[in-house]
């Protein structure tokens, strides 16, 4: 695959502009990082790992109707080295996780036609270093299959929402809807093209909105934390010992992941129930 853009290149200088955006927004997003066509390979890797997944129990997850999550292992994304050592998000990860930061996920959400809103939510919980300390121990990088048009079901974020408590909310990641009218109010709607990338913090608040397209919205998620934040437990990568031999040094030493003669296919562990029913 060809991948990365020399977009990474200009903005090489002023990623601690980006990590000031990050910890004030929840979000700081790169255009055109990767070629498009490195992001359509990445489509169809996507769209031949879901279609693989639905037919298995537990395959993939919904996150509302008409909406789902699967996630894969590393091989299965042709482009994931050129993912996971891209120039941008390499610099993200370390000034936000530290040096040692580990890669704990890599998957993929898709809403089809007829998917509704999702309720304002965050991924995981809050901790005390988030909500007290203010600081950001994990990233989720997102990377559209295609270029997302109004029709299509835009992610959401209220942006500056990541510092919010929420041990109070239920399952401490759903805040009451008493409260989403503060949210839309700060909401902004993210219209990605294929070959963009975005950093944000999971724990700020967003949600899913309605797609009524004929046309599938993947959306890869790459998740990293910094050491102890503790979110590999929901997860469960494998790569062969074949692929783990050809991967490069600084890739093996931050993935974190079991290393197996045989892949054997995710069971999805991530399950939101609050995502399940979906919202008009």
């Amino acid at each position: 695959m060809s991948s990365a853009t020399g977009a990474a290149s200009d903005r090489a200088a002023d990623i601690d502009g980006d990590v000031t955006t990050l910890y004030r927004d929840g979000i700081v997003g790169l255009q055109g990082a990767f070629s498009r066509a490195w992001a359509e390979e990445m489509r169809e890797d996507m769209m031949t790992a879901f279609w693989k997944a639905i037919q298995r129990p537990g395959g993939a997850v919904g996150r509302g109707p008409r909406r789902w999550y699967v996630e894969v292992h590393p091989q299965e994304i042709g482009g994931f080295v050129e993912l996971v050592t891209h120039p941008w998000i390499t610099a993200m990860c370390a000034a936000v996780l530290g040096d040692d930061y580990e890669i704990v996920e890599i998957g993929f959400d898709v809403p089809f036609q007829g998917a509704k809103g999702q309720p304002w939510h965050r991924d995981f919980p809050s901790s005390p270093e988030s909500y007290e300390q203010r600081r950001i121990t994990s990233l989720a990088f997102n990377l559209t299959g295609v270029d997302v048009t109004p029709d299509m079901g835009p992610f959401e974020i209220a942006v500056g929402t990541q510092w919010e408590d929420g041990r109070a909310w239920p399952h401490q990641m759903f805040p009451p809807a008493s409260e989403w009218p503060r949210y839309a109010a700060a909401g902004v709607k993210k219209y990605p093209r294929m070959g963009d990338v975005s950093c944000r913090s999971a724990l700020t608040i967003h949600r899913g909105t309605p797609h009524p397209s004929p046309i599938a919205r993947p959306v890869l998620v790459l998740g990293v934390d910094s050491p102890g934040a503790g979110h590999a437990a929901l997860h469960d990568l494998m790569v062969t010992r074949d692929y783990h031999a050809s991967l490069p040094a600084s890739v093996r030493e931050h993935l974190v992941c079991r290393v197996v003669d045989e892949l054997v296919p995710v069971t999805q562990k991530h399950d939101i129930e609050g995502l399940v029913m979906g919202v008009d």
